[in-house]
């Protein structure tokens, strides 16, 4: 049985690889592999805390392994942070990297050539999946999923704290892709087939890095 660790995000496309991969047999799911920025305790790019991500492992009942990392840093100062986590996974016999990628050609030649430098190798259980048929499938199989971040030029302020159903589908403009793989929106999940139980959650404010990004906090439930 090949030992695998999930590249993990927080968001749907991360939850529906891990879904993926744990129904296959001959494969076991060892960890969480997540990212997180040193200045604000979240989550790149999603926004999501720190503390949300370490109730989704512990729903998923999977450990969680965090790379810390200053946007300051340079890209090998990152890549060497990386490879220091996964070869802490190699040694107890992990021997692949799952991804939630499922269409962008780049981003996962960078993934297999940067993993593939350390003897990992990289699966992709959702690649070139239809991305109308993926989101529709993560509703109807009970994931839930909060939107957290979007990207202006294309969505609006108001689907920031949206729950992905099917009536926020069938509303989306056109052009935008469903499971947002050109960056039209990031997500949060918090729950599914595959947890435990549900997390709760608290909207924070909104926030922006720059006239086109913005973003709506979430936080663990403090009671």
């Amino acid at each position: 049985m090949e030992k695998v660790i999930i590249s993990w995000s927080s968001g749907k496309d991360s939850a529906l690889a891990l879904y993926e991969v744990m129904k296959s047999p001959e494969t076991l799911v060892v960890g969480l592999l997540t990212t997180i920025v040193k200045d604000t305790n979240k989550v790149s790019m999603h926004h999501v805390d720190r503390g949300l991500v370490e109730q989704q492992a512990a729903v998923l009942g999977l450990p969680l392994e965090v790379v810390d990392f200053n946007p300051n840093d340079s890209q090998a100062h990152y890549e060497t942070s990386m490879r220091q986590a996964l070869k802490k996974y190699m040694e107890q016999g992990g021997s692949a990297v799952v991804s939630g990628d499922i269409n962008l050609v780049e981003l996962r030649k960078r993934r297999e050539e940067n993993l593939a430098q350390i003897g990992l190798r990289t699966i992709f259980p959702l690649w070139e999946r239809d991305t109308q048929e993926l989101a529709e499938h993560l509703v109807q199989m009970g994931f839930k999923t909060v939107i957290t971040s979007v990207d202006m030029t294309v969505l609006s302020r108001g689907d920031l704290g949206q729950v992905i159903d099917a009536q926020f589908l069938a509303g989306l403009p056109t052009g935008v892709d469903p499971c947002g793989e050109n960056g039209e929106y990031h997500s949060f999940v918090f729950d599914g087939p595959i947890f435990k139980k549900p997390i709760k959650y608290s909207l924070g404010e909104v926030t922006s890095l720059d006239s086109r990004y913005f973003y709506c906090n979430l936080f663990p439930m403090t009671s």
